[in-house]
């Protein structure tokens, strides 16, 4: 904890930003356990839950790469506020879902808040080294896991508690009124502006020409093995991620009996192992990729163990371990993009990677909601966990022989 406090007292700036983060986070998660919940009451199935979730994640591959453009042509703090503003009444609107009639209303309010976060994470991500010291980058970035760990217990846990005893439409008005508050938090950030304007021409230039930029970003895939591997994990990892989403919550209701309790119960367990990786993750400064790999592989390991367990709070606490790695390899993979990434295109990367990922992650969601129409619950969920075993081996042997070759070429022996 006191690590915690001296990073935020030399990082004032950020501070406004992680609680921003934590109180539009910590709604968001109120209304998406309310929602599942509403969902699973209503219909009883697990396609429905697995669609919510791909509607929410699809206006990525749409908004994600405009959003990138945005953060590197205007001002990210008003980008930040005005999605922040603009995505309360629809947060709202999940109120007026009776029966399976409304159904419609809530893909369409789910796929406009999914929009409005497109464009806010990029923006969002890329302001993080314009407001922290370049030899800090990792440990904020340890502290946006705990920022999503804390989101997770306080919104997910909490979530399932207050739609267990008020139902779910007072976490559908939190969500909305958490929205509000968020931009108040950003309306001082003045140091934004300066940062920003001091960028010059060249942001004007990164956010007029994308054709440019894309080629930038190709060329820092040649030139940086490590961003070359960050864009496979990226492209490879979300097809199997899905199915860990989609499970969270069938496990808890199907498997364990829990109900919605259960649901904010488990993730309340990965909200406490996210915030548990700060403790390992701001001791490493060097090797980030081959740690980042190594979480993947311990975290598919660690699903594949969870499809086998049948107690429900050794579930739990595997769920913390899952995350406990997660957190790690998360922290790691964003850290090399804001190490390898020059300032002018952070938006662009950030917007194309989340646009990437996030699609890929919906069309996993939808997928495992059809497959869990035909396939057992667990058996489905250990063929992620081994997915995501094979994928860190992969990209271990990949980095391998990327590093070969750039060793050959450097000394002119191939």
């Amino acid at each position: 904890m006191t690590s915690v406090l001296q990073i935020f007292q030399h990082e004032k700036h950020y501070l406004r930003l992680f609680l921003a983060g934590i109180i539009n986070g910590i709604g968001d998660r109120f209304s998406q356990v309310a929602l599942l919940a509403l969902l699973l009451e209503l219909t009883g199935s697990g396609f429905a839950v697995g669609a919510a979730l791909a509607i929410r994640v699809v206006p990525f591959l749409l908004f994600g790469p405009y959003g990138g453009l945005l953060a590197d042509r205007l001002s990210r703090k008003k980008i930040l506020i005005i999605t922040d503003l603009s995505r309360i009444a629809f947060a709202i609107s999940f109120v007026f879902v009776n029966d399976e009639t409304h159904i419609w209303l809530i893909y369409l309010s789910t796929f406009v808040l999914g929009a409005g976060e497109a464009i806010y994470a990029p923006a969002r991500k890329s302001l993080i080294p314009l407001l922290v010291k370049k030899d800090t980058i990792i440990k904020i970035n340890s502290l946006e896991q705990i920022m999503l760990g804390l989101v997770l217990i306080g919104g997910s846990f909490s979530g399932g508690i207050v739609t267990y005893f008020f139902g779910p439409d007072m976490a559908f008005w939190l969500n909305g009124i958490s929205f509000l508050l968020a931009a108040v938090i950003l309306l001082p950030l003045s140091v934004i502006q300066k940062s920003e304007h001091a960028r010059g021409n060249n942001k004007q230039r990164a956010g007029s020409d994308a054709f440019y930029s894309i080629k930038t970003i190709r060329k820092l895939m040649l030139a940086s093995s490590p961003f070359y591997i960050v864009c496979l994990f990226e492209m490879i990892v979300p097809v199997f991620n899905g199915i860990d989403n989609v499970l969270i919550s069938v496990y808890a209701v199907q498997e364990f009996g829990l109900g919605n309790m259960g649901v904010g119960f488990f993730y309340g367990a990965i909200g406490l192992g996210l915030v548990l990786s700060f403790i390992v993750t701001q001791r490493i400064h060097q090797h980030l990729l081959i740690s980042g790999l190594a979480a993947l592989l311990a975290e598919g390991i660690f699903i594949v163990i969870l499809s086998k367990i049948h107690i429900a709070l050794i579930a739990f606490l595997t769920y913390v371990l899952i995350s406990f790695v997660s957190g790690i390899g998360n922290a790691c993979i964003d850290s090399i993009v804001m190490k390898e990434t020059p300032q002018e295109h952070l938006g662009l990367v950030f917007g194309l990677l989340t646009a990437i990922s996030n699609t890929l992650i919906g069309l996993s969601m939808f997928g495992s909601g059809l497959l869990l129409e035909a396939v057992d619950n667990r058996t489905l969920g250990f063929i992620g966990g081994l997915a995501f075993v094979l994928t860190a081996l992969f990209l271990f042997v990949v980095y391998s022989l990327k590093q070969k070759t750039f060793v050959c070429r450097k000394k002119e022996h191939c």
